[in-house]
């Protein structure tokens, strides 16, 4: 751009039409798209794949914010930066809203087929993709939609078939009758981490199971009196003395009238209850395995939907929980069921249904998950492991690893990735494969798809275009640098594509995890339907706009942590927005038509100009440091800070003097230096808030197309100016003492003053000197006195500041009684102060543990308040006189 344009810049933002400007410029100039070739560093994020089963909420928007933001600082910094998109199939969720939408039309999944069925899922994931990638342009992400997969992709089947028929020809994948958790509501397995437990009111039903000999009876409880329909045994200790007599004896199972074996292990715990247990191995976990060593009978007694099956006698048909009403009747007729008493116990339910989860004797199949758990650990101890952010979600991860169960991968559903399992018709020989056999016609395939997780644990190399080893996305940007997501998924997904990464690419998938949280409401409450407190993110920015959010949610927690809505927080971003549109467009009313190429930094500076330029050296060091530890809430204060105060309400007021002055050298010098700070400030920005920085570079004079690809701005050295800085902190202060002085008295800024200075030394004094046109400015003194060894006039203001004593003569501004009123409070917040420092010093363990340095600085603050109050005190003395 040869020359600034200013007159084409509205006279108040407006977020809606600013961000619905510049994403399709940025997406149709292909700014997101990774080269994939060249002499740059790739950096590579993939995005946590969306379910396709609705529209994105806030947590969707805070997890891709931070993402966006790391990637947008890359892009600038110079990498050949991917973000991949795409989305997940999400197989219990989607089919559980396909179902829903064909119930609501009269019809279901069985009266329509697979095959139509799965028509019907796939209109469905086209319509909410739709959606997803709007709300992802709305939010402003700058992803690269020519790279975008979704987990039923023909390429990221590919690769899940590799993955299945590898693990299973290398053992790790096994098909058996195993207890499962099992869903009613979608009658399909779970694995262990979909299952949420929940503290539920139940109760224990102690029975008497009568002896077949007649000679007696056993006493055994449960929650589940329903299951003992399939009991197989009665077990007791091997060592109980009490039952030593009964082991190989049979008693006769109530209702069925079955006789079972009394039997012996280890897992019974003598001093829990009457030391018997029942035993039903199709129907709970320990038992089975108890089962496995007794080689005992499963008896089943319920099918797929949670009703009793013709094994459960007379309750056949009857729904499980039906069934426990009427079999406690039952029992209590015939005299078994002699107590029954109330128990508080965690009782499992469906992540996906909330349906109450049923242990359930089923052939499904499962991961071995030791070895591949074992090299996950083993990682950890390495220099090449995955870097937690937070450190302390590692504990977390390891330890699920430590105790991890094997995984069920096998769900009774039709929307997934098939499991590539065929079964002869008549030899029932099974064979698994990449392709089908070849007399196809001859074999039925497995009618099960794999677990949503088994897809998405390959993303991170399926979506490069593994198993093909010589993609050349694979070579260039795999393993990718970092992942962003929810503490919630740590073993849902994190855990599984690190083993997955290292088993099948020999290297982790990524090399730095940040961890955030949850979004909640503003009392700390998890958004829910139920509560009615969620918050679409789309009305947000449709409020504020999409910059305004994305600052909130940048900046309102730190790594690892939950974040609160507030809508008045968004607000005052909101408002920082329009600071920022202001300032700006006031700097390009005054830039003259400055071109580019007329920008210079060289030459004579004032004050303010050195200031500002060292100013923002100091933040583009701090702000590049903390954006790569992740600390962006840290990011966010500096900014603000920096913006707002900084530049806005200090120097863009300082340099009205010059700009409206009439030396043109002061002038020029005056447009380069809010030009150059604008736009690294912009830049700083850009990966918080894009919209509003890409509006506001593309007025300023510039080089390129987008500041999405601008450098990221490095520290000048040659512009850090220490004594600048120095000088202006006193200048600031002395200016806020009047300004502060004026408020409390009622005194107009535009009414003039008399103003004396104490400089507390010659050093000081030449400090004030050079910034006296500051002073003269923004103080308005009628008369402006500065010098050392000046004494407070008498009947005046004064403060005692850190480098000089102010005095402002009292005639025509105060009453005496209130001047003395305000002194004695300012004593009294002196003393606190001193009071304060005091006991901190005084404390051994403070004085011990902290640096010396930091122990220094206290003594000096001590040392500043006290000489402050006696100044105050001596003042109020003069006065009183």
């Amino acid at each position: 751009m040869d020359k600034v344009n200013q007159t084409d810049m509205p006279t108040k933002y407006d977020p809606q039409a600013t961000e619905a400007k510049w994403y399709p410029y940025w997406t149709e100039g292909e700014f997101f798209k990774a080269e994939g070739k060249g002499d740059k560093e790739p950096y590579t994020i993939v995005i946590p794949p969306p379910n396709v089963t609705g529209r994105l909420h806030l947590g969707h928007a805070w997890d891709t914010t931070l993402q966006d933001i790391i990637s947008r600082l890359k892009r600038m910094q110079g990498y050949d930066m991917l973000w991949l998109p795409g989305m997940d199939h999400a197989g219990i969720a989607t089919q559980a809203k396909v179902e829903g939408k064909l119930k609501e039309e009269g019809t279901n999944r069985y009266e329509m087929g697979r095959e139509a069925f799965l028509e019907k899922s796939w209109e469905w994931k086209e319509e909410y993709a739709d959606f997803i990638r709007e709300q992802w342009s709305k939010i402003g992400l700058s992803l690269d939609y020519s790279r975008e997969r979704f987990t039923l992709d023909k390429g990221l089947s590919d690769a899940v078939r590799k993955v299945f028929v590898t693990l299973y020809n290398k053992g790790l994948i096994y098909r058996g009758e195993y207890i499962i958790n099992w869903d009613p509501d979608t009658k399909t397995a779970l694995s262990d981490i979909e299952v949420i437990y929940k503290d539920v009111q139940g109760s224990f039903y102690h029975m008497a199971y009568p002896l077949a000999d007649g000679s007696g009876s056993i006493e055994v409880a449960t929650t589940r009196p329903e299951t003992m329909l399939g009991d197989t045994a009665v077990a007791v200790h091997p060592k109980d003395e009490r039952y030593a007599h009964l082991i190989g004896k049979k008693v006769k199972l109530p209702i069925v009238g079955r006789e079972i074996e009394i039997i012996a292990d280890d897992y019974v715990e003598m001093d829990f209850g009457s030391g018997a247990v029942k035993i039903t191995p199709a129907h709970d976990p320990n038992d089975f395995e108890m089962g496995n060593r007794h080689n005992l009978e499963r008896v089943l007694v319920m099918d797929e939907s949670g009703k009793m099956n013709e094994n459960a006698a007379k309750y056949e048909g009857m729904d499980r929980f039906e069934c426990r009403r009427q079999i406690t009747a039952d029992l209590q007729e015939q005299g078994v069921l002699f107590k029954v008493e109330d128990h508080m116990h965690s009782v499992g339910h469906s992540e996906r249904s909330g349906a109450v989860v049923e242990p359930y004797l089923s052939t499904q199949w499962f991961v071995d998950m030791k070895p591949l758990a074992a090299n996950a650990i083993a990682l950890q101890q390495k220099e090449e492991k995955v870097h937690f952010v937070p450190e302390r979600f590692e504990k977390t991860y390891l330890h699920w690893l430590d105790n991890i169960r094997d995984w069920c991968i096998s769900r009774q559903l039709w929307w997934g990735h098939r499991i590539p399992a065929w079964y002869h018709k008549e030899t029932g020989e099974m064979y698994i494969g990449m392709e089908e056999p070849a007399d196809a016609e001859n074999w039925e395939q497995d009618e099960d798809v794999l677990d949503t997780w088994f897809s998405s644990a390959l993303w991170p190399f399926s979506t490069m275009g593994w198993p093909d080893e010589q993609s050349e996305d694979f070579k260039r940007f795999y393993p990718t640098n970092a992942l962003v997501t929810g503490y919630d998924i740590i073993f849902f997904w994190i855990s599984r594509m690190i083993f997955q990464g290292l088993e099948f690419t020999g290297q982790r998938p990524f090399e730095d995890v940040l961890i955030h949280g949850l979004v909640r409401d503003s009392e700390g409450r998890k958004m829910s339907k139920s509560l009615g407190n969620g918050v679409d993110p789309m009305d947000v920015i449709e409020k504020y706009g999409a910059d305004a959010l994305r600052f909130f949610l940048a900046t309102g927690t730190t790594p690892g942590n939950d974040l609160r809505f507030q809508w008045e927080k968004v607000e005052a971003n909101w408002n920082f927005a329009n600071k920022i549109w202001n300032a700006s467009r006031f700097a390009l009313m005054n830039m003259d038509g400055l071109a580019y190429d007329e920008i210079s930094l060289e030459g004579e500076k004032t004050m303010a100009d050195r200031w500002i330029l060292t100013k923002l050296q100091d933040t583009v060091q701090s702000v590049t440091r903390l954006m790569d530890q992740y600390e962006f809430g840290e990011v966010g204060r500096l900014l603000y800070n920096f913006i707002w105060e900084d530049v806005c309400d200090w120097y863009i007021e300082m340099a009205k003097l010059p700009l409206y002055g009439e030396d043109d050298v002061q002038k020029r010098m005056a447009r380069s230096v809010l030009a150059h700070v604008l736009d690294q400030t912009m830049r700083l920005l850009h990966p918080i808030m894009p919209f509003i920085t890409e509006e506001i570079w593309q007025h300023l004079p510039h080089q390129g197309d987008s500041i999405t690809v601008a450098a990221w701005p490095v520290v000048n050295h040659d512009l850090i100016d220490a004594q600048s800085v120095e000088d202006m902190e006193l200048i600031k202060r002395i200016i806020r003492s009047v300004r502060n002085t004026r408020a409390e008295m009622n005194v107009a800024p535009s009414k003039e003053i008399e103003l004396l200075i104490n400089a507390a030394s010659e050093k000081e004094l030449q400090q004030l000197l050079r910034g006296q046109e500051y002073l003269e400015r923004f103080c308005n003194p009628e008369k402006l006195t500065i010098d050392t060894g000046l004494q407070a006039p008498e009947k005046s203001v004064s403060h005692a500041l850190t480098g000089a004593d102010l005095y402002m003569p009292l005639a025509g501004l105060i009453q005496l009684d209130e001047e003395i009123a305000r002194l004695q409070k300012e004593k009294e917040k002196l003393d606190k102060e001193v009071e304060r420092v005091q006991k901190k010093l005084a404390n051994e363990g403070f004085t011990s543990k902290a640096p010396a340095h930091v122990v220094e600085e206290e003594k000096q603050k001590q040392q500043d308040y006290a000489d402050k109050r006696d100044k105050v005190v001596a003042r109020m003395e003069e006065l009183q006189q």
